[in-house]
């Protein structure tokens, strides 16, 4: 079962886009309607795991997916800070914890 279809399990009101876009699945999740990111990380050479981006997204949320727990980061919020702090690498720990708004989901 892929990524897309693990996650979408927690939202309501699932939209897919009409042809190739920067998000992969839309819905409710808890309150909100949001278009989600749901692409899995990557293995670089140096066996680190990392997910890549584009500022020109219109996804509202990125997923990122552990063996327990679901972790959504706002887009917007997530643009800011590369952008302030002129970042190209990323460590997702840092950003949960610099962050206002990121939800965790236990699986």
């Amino acid at each position: 079962m892929s990524i897309l279809e693990r996650f979408k399990k927690h939202l309501n009101l699932i939209e897919y886009p009409d042809k190739n876009a920067s998000w992969d699945v839309a819905g409710v999740l808890k309150n909100g309607y949001y278009k989600f990111d749901v692409k899995g990380l990557k293995k670089t050479s140096d066996s680190t795991a990392c997910k890549e981006g584009s500022l020109s997204t219109k996804a509202d949320k990125m997923v990122f997916e552990f063996h327990t727990k679901w972790v959504i980061l706002d887009i917007e919020e997530l643009h800011e800070y590369i952008k302030k702090h002129k970042l190209k690498d990323i460590n997702l720990e840092d950003l949960i914890s610099r962050l206002e708004w990121n939800m965790i989901i236990d699986k």
